[in-house]
């Protein structure tokens, strides 16, 4: 369940936000697919993922393997983090010509923790959809960026 809630989280409902805008109200598709994965990968993604963090941090334990429950001040305390990055991308459809810079410090932070997880061995399922995610909603708001200094700032 956890590997379907984030693919669609990271690709299907950014790529089906994207192609109904586009489809509706037209746009730089570059932008339009940018401003969803943001909203998508990073608002709700980041907004769900800290709101599990704080609650259950047992979870997030689970998924990155690690057993003891000292760790659990920690992975509450990057749920704060989350939930700061993700609250805040989830305005951007209400701003639609920049909105999509709301979601950059959740797309580096993303990237980051993506590449911090490629070289480890041993992922479980979880970890592995995870770290391919992470490095997709990078990409995803990378291209929104450039599709805003395209169409301009």
């Amino acid at each position: 369940m956890y590997a379907f809630i984030i693919l669609l989280q990271t690709l299907i409902l950014p790529v089906v936000s994207g192609g109904i805008q586009l489809l509706v109200s037209g746009g730089h598709p570059l932008l339009v697919f940018g401003l969803w994965w943001g909203f998508w990968g990073v608002g709700i993604r980041l907004t769900l993922a800290g709101l599990s963090q704080v609650m259950k941090p047992d979870r997030t334990r689970k998924i990155l393997g690690v057993d003891s429950t000292d760790a659990n001040q920690v992975v509450q305390e990057l749920g704060y983090a989350n939930l700061g990055m993700g609250v805040t991308a989830l305005a951007i459809p209400f701003l639609p010509t920049w909105g999509v810079l709301l979601a950059v410090p959740g797309a580096i932070f993303l990237l980051l923790a993506g590449l911090r997880h490629v070289s480890k061995p041993g992922k479980n399922t979880a970890e592995q959809v995870a770290t391919w995610t992470d490095l997709l909603v990078f990409l995803g708001v990378t291209a929104g960026v450039v599709g805003l200094a395209i169409v301009g700032w």
